[in-house]
């Protein structure tokens, strides 16, 4: 038997192919099985639709965190400005931790910038809501959009009086 008609030993070294666990059936382990599959450059075992879609949702939540930290911005500014007669540092503390937060979502994922606008609108709707419930005050009391900018929420000095 020549070389060129010899068949080829299995190759012992290769593991046996599991069976690739469902997206639906266990998220976990799915999502291992994925990340080893790229890792070896097995494109073929790639559940694709749900990877991307995976994916997306990866990028949708930074860009819900980014809402969350502005609402907790607004929510303590307007009971600040609202309730001066319960202003406490706790609320001060909160305006500063939030923006530190929000400086570094931003910083770690640049590409946000052009939706701060967005997130901090959206935040805002929620928020008004939130205040009212939270203060018990009238609902005429909180305009229906932000009484400040973006920029004023994020630099305005709150100091505890």
């Amino acid at each position: 038997m020549t070389a060129a008609t010899r068949r080829p030993k299995p190759d012992s070294a290769r593991p046996t192919p599991r069976p690739a666990t469902a997206y639906d059936d266990d998220l976990y382990g799915w999502a291992m099985e994925q990340a080893a599959a790229l890792r070896a450059g097995d494109l073929s075992a790639l559940d694709r639709e749900n990877l991307a879609e995976e994916i997306e949702s990866l990028g949708r939540s930074e860009f819900n965190r980014l809402v969350s930290f502005y609402a907790l911005i607004q929510l303590h500014m307007l009971k600040w400005q609202f309730q001066p007669g319960h202003r406490s540092t706790s609320w001060a503390i909160s305006i500063a931790t939030h923006r530190q937060h929000v400086l570094e979502i931003v910083g770690d994922n640049p590409s946000l910038t052009p939706r701060l606008d967005e997130a901090f609108d959206r935040a805002y709707r929620q928020v008004r809501l939130d205040t009212l419930r939270e203060t018990g005050l009238a609902a005429a009391t909180f305009p229906a959009t932000c009484p400040f900018t973006r920029d004023e929420a994020m630099s305005r000095p709150f100091l505890y009086e």
